[in-house]
């Protein structure tokens, strides 16, 4: 993992995307923690409205993504992307935080935000690019590397702006850190990546239409791995849901303790994510996947069965190591669907997200509506260990070819 970390060090055209990952995960971790609060509690919008609207910016993010990601590996080049999207944040971030009114949050929520959170794909586009040129091996142990890298501001973030909001009247001022991370992405490359394009990996116009490329993720054998990987990811997306829900009602703790806990895992989950990556050097990423999985089973079945909160400060270790898995490895699995266009490959990850979070909502319903909350976990823990299968049946013996 040491030496993942010194190849992205030393190589700009993987230290530079990675360095503005980490930064750009700040508008993230600034404010999806307080953005329902600030537009229910603040904006007074209704609790349907606020759903209907953060529904929206998902689809109008996975459509942004996909779209911008093909057009990234047509140009190439995909610095002036990265600028005009910076350039989005900066002001989607800055006019909720200046302007403070409802249409203005509404209009930067749905549309200026969720074209901004492109970047993150376009990024891992760029970076999966560049490690396109290098063994399989390396370059998959590279992008656990920068995923880890990128977790760490939301380690650190959330924290940080909790402190400072604890002694202001709004919440606004996190839409002011987020607009400035915008702006610190924006200055990163501009200032330090080169005008020319460089190490893109990108295909050139003519090479294969916006059409046909865009029918490609229409293609049944990648639909299927999707809705595999969607089972697995939205199964950690449920438990982020469950996790305060179980503390404080089924083993009677405390919101300090949901604030711990929660704290302790996203600490923990970035030593783990370099141990995957270190993994990954010697298995497939179907088995690292696998194994994340089985683990987080595990955890969810464990947490069903707590009735003491020491318990599930007991289980932290494992379930940072299964999410830690879940987070990291999907990112080259799905890159690896389609390989040869970088920017299209990574756009995926944004589909992941989209999907993972519907079948979360799926699973909460089926699960409160036969049981309370343990059931509820034990019915993820179920989902995960159905898509273990799903996988291992899909590519478990092409990955064993890829190992021997």
């Amino acid at each position: 993992m040491f030496s993942a970390l010194l190849r992205i060090i030393r190589d700009p055209y993987l230290r530079i995307p990675t360095l503005t990952l980490f930064v750009a995960g700040f508008t993230y971790a600034s404010t999806l923690p307080y953005q329902s609060m600030i537009g229910i509690g603040e904006f007074g919008l209704s609790d349907g409205l606020y759903s209907m609207l953060i529904f929206a910016a998902a689809a109008i993010n996975v459509a942004a993504s996909v779209l911008l990601g093909i057009l990234s590996d047509r140009l190439g080049d995909r610095r002036p992307l990265v600028l005009a999207l910076t350039i989005a944040g900066i002001f989607g971030y800055g006019l909720i935080y200046e302007v403070r009114s409802v249409p203005v949050f509404v209009l930067c929520v749905l549309f200026l935000i969720p074209v901004s959170n492109s970047t993150f794909s376009i990024l891992f586009g760029s970076i999966r690019a560049t490690t396109n040129e290098i063994a399989p091996r390396e370059a998959v142990s590279i992008t656990s590397t920068v995923r880890a890298v990128y977790s760490g501001s939301w380690a650190l973030m959330p924290g940080l702006v909790g402190l400072y909001l604890a002694h202001s009247q709004s919440m606004m001022p996190a839409y002011a850190v987020a607009a400035a991370a915008s702006l610190a992405c924006f200055c990163l490359y501009f200032f330090f990546v080169p005008r020319s394009v460089g190490k893109t990996g990108g295909a050139t116009f003519g090479e294969e239409g916006f059409l046909a490329s865009l029918m490609r993720l229409l293609d049944p054998s990648l639909m299927i791995r999707l809705g595999a990987m969607a089972l697995i990811t939205g199964t950690q997306r449920l438990s982020t849901t469950l996790s305060p829900l179980i503390t404080t009602q089924m083993v009677h703790g405390t919101v300090t303790d949901v604030g711990f806990l929660s704290g302790a895992v996203a600490f923990l989950e970035m030593p783990f994510m370099l141990f995957w990556g270190a993994m990954l050097r010697r298995f497939h990423n179907v088995h690292v996947l696998v194994a994340g999985a089985l683990l987080y089973s595990t955890h969810l079945t464990l947490v069903s069965f707590a009735t003491e909160t020491w318990q599930l400060y007991a289980l932290v270790g494992i379930n940072s190591c299964g999410a830690a898995a879940i987070l990291c490895v999907p990112i080259s699995y799905l890159q690896d669907l389609i390989a040869d266009r970088p920017g299209l490959g990574s756009s995926l990850i944004a589909v992941n997200m989209f999907l993972s979070g519907g079948v979360a909502a799926i699973l909460f319903a089926i699960g409160t509506a036969i049981g309370d909350y343990s059931e509820t976990a034990r019915v993820g823990a179920a989902s995960g260990l159905i898509a273990v299968v799903l996988m291992l049946a899909l590519d478990g013996k092409r990955s064993k070819a890829a190992t021997a």
